[in-house]
């Protein structure tokens, strides 16, 4: 008997510039195509040097990305604590969701996050997405509010 088929992607630190323009892409396919975010608040400010990751299928394909945001620029979003950064801009394509992409993206952003000396990690989940978030060990707090036009609620986890 053999065990599980490795992955069909790879998840990388988005260093390139190529990288990063195709996480903007994955990020405009999913949330200004398919969710209806406006684009104008799609892409921040914060875009610049927050650090990207990207899911690549074998052939190259994007699947999928996220970032992480830290230090000054993540304590607006994580209550002022230095010692937390900030999950965001999550998203798989369609076509790559229920293969564990979005999972795995998230271990790199928290390995990342460790290495940083990070002690947690906290988000704005959709809250379509709390179980996805809570089955990796992220707990929900405060209430629920609307961001971008979509009901969200903060959630964190420990490293």
């Amino acid at each position: 008997m053999t065990g599980p088929a490795a992955p069909s992607y790879a998840v990388r630190v988005a260093e390139e510039h190529a990288d990063r323009e195709a996480c903007f892409t994955v990020r405009k396919q999913v949330f200004v195509a398919e969710q209806g975010v406006p684009e104008d608040i799609e892409y921040d400010a914060y875009d610049a040097g927050a650090l990207h990751v990207l899911a690549v299928r074998a052939d190259g394909v994007p699947l999928g990305t996220g970032r992480l945001l830290y230090g000054v620029a993540a304590a607006e979003r994580t209550g002022g604590d230095p010692a937390v950064g900030s999950l965001g801009r999550l998203a798989v394509v369609r076509e790559a969701r229920g293969l564990g992409v979005g999972a795995a993206l998230v271990r790199v952003i928290e390995d990342t996050a460790r290495a940083r000396g990070l002690a947690a990690v906290d988000l704005h989940a959709q809250t379509q997405a709390l179980g996805f978030y809570r089955r990796l060990g992220y707990e929900a707090y405060g209430p629920e509010y609307l961001e971008a036009g979509i009901p969200h609620q903060a959630m964190r986890r420990s490293l």
